[in-house]
């Protein structure tokens, strides 16, 4: 069977290999990784304190079809010209010089995204006082963490955490109206779209604790750990908090996650969390977004672009054994309609279907190409000439 597998492969891709070399990845969002923060800060919990965070971000990007680049965290100069965001997840041991580049990338108006004790260390994994980008990032560290980073104590113990969305749903910060009137809640911030009738979501982390810096937003708040049994105990004793689980700045956009909610994505796969981390990243891009994909299932979209023409490769995770291997079963989804943003010396009047086969015209609107993909099994790729 395996020689079977390996001659269909190797076939294709000897069929379409000018379109699978010379290209170069496109992409609005790099997701920065360092060796050195699993050794000297990760250390003999490196999967827990950096790989979980970096997968946690990559998978809730996967969920909501967004392409993204690895940035190695030399290399932030380098790599990270044509990005409109970067994300940090968890690189707590940092360099200066490397602090510097994140400086420099902020400095030019695009997007930032760094979670838990990102920069709080030095390449050594020492404690700094505070964080080496307090000033990118509109917080200062108050020396205090709170709830979990490893597996659950018990059902008393201090995993049973909670954040609150900000403001609260149907009434006034200060508690419900009186007199019957309606209550009506001020505006939330965009990251928290899709939460309208939501005012807390599971927890269960690990949170910095800081302070924000003036003109900055909180849209999330840390709700401390309380007993979920037995049933008579498990009530919030302590309602809300002005410790921030998220801090955000608008002009340039930048954010700092102070609940590992990366993290427990990786762990714990809450839809929640993902939906929450994939709001954040399209807030902080701005707009810049290549790629739209609209329709059911678990797609890994990556696109890249050769000189006059644009290619994306859509695989289909949608399995009972997601994000585990081996897949049991191939299951179709579709229809896919794929909005692709027109590159220069790209017109995007035709795309080729390299796997279904054939080729057919692809309408265009304000600058993007919109295609309609009927179904795909394993994957597919489509050429956009």
């Amino acid at each position: 069977r395996q020689f079977c597998t390996v001659v269909s492969v190797c076939e294709w891709h000897e069929q379409h290999e000018r379109y699978l070399t010379g290209r170069h990845p496109v992409a609005a969002v790099g997701v920065v990784y360092s060796q050195q923060n699993a050794d000297f800060y990760g250390r003999d919990e490196a999967e827990e304190r950096t790989g979980r965070p970096y997968y946690g971000i990559v998978q809730a990007l996967v969920r909501a079809r967004i392409p993204y680049v690895p940035v190695h965290v030399d290399h932030i100069d380098r790599d990270g010209a044509d990005l409109a965001l970067l994300v940090l997840p968890n690189i707590a041991a940092m360099t200066d010089e490397q602090a510097a580049a994140v400086r420099r990338f902020a400095a030019a108006g695009r997007g930032l995204l760094a979670t838990g004790e990102t920069s709080l260390y030095n390449e050594w994994g020492e404690p700094r006082a505070d964080f080496a980008l307090a000033d990118v990032l509109g917080v200062r560290f108050t020396g205090k963490r709170h709830g979990s980073m490893g597996e659950a104590e018990s059902w008393t113990g201090n995993d049973h955490t909670y954040l609150r969305l900000e403001p609260p749903v149907g009434r006034d910060v200060d508690g419900p109206r009186t007199g019957g009137e309606p209550s009506v809640s001020p505006p939330r911030h965009p990251v928290l779209r899709g939460f309208e009738a939501t005012d807390a979501i599971a927890f269960g982390g690990w949170l910095v604790e800081v302070r924000p810096a003036a003109g900055t937003a909180v849209p999330l708040t840390y709700v401390p750990a309380f007993p979920a049994y037995p049933p008579e105990m498990s009530w919030t004793a302590v309602e809300r908090t002005n410790i921030p689980g998220l801090v955000v700045q608008e002009a340039p956009r930048r954010a700092y996650l102070a609940a590992d909610l990366d993290r427990r994505f990786a762990r714990d796969n809450l839809p929640d969390h993902g939906d929450l981390l994939a709001n954040l990243i399209r807030w902080l891009a701005g707009g810049r977004m290549p790629l739209e994909v609209h329709g059911p299932g678990l797609l890994d979209c990556h696109l890249y672009r050769q000189e006059r023409r644009l290619i994306l490769h859509i695989v289909n995770l949608t399995n009972a054994s997601a994000w585990r291997a081996p897949v049991h079963e191939l299951v179709p989804v579709g229809p896919l309609t794929v909005r692709l943003r027109l590159a220069p010396g790209v017109e995007g009047r035709r795309v080729q279907f390299l796997v279904a086969g054939g080729a057919r015209p692809a309408a265009r609107r304000d600058g993007w190409a919109e295609i309609e993909v009927p179904s795909i099994a394993a994957h597919e790729v489509l050429v956009l000439e």
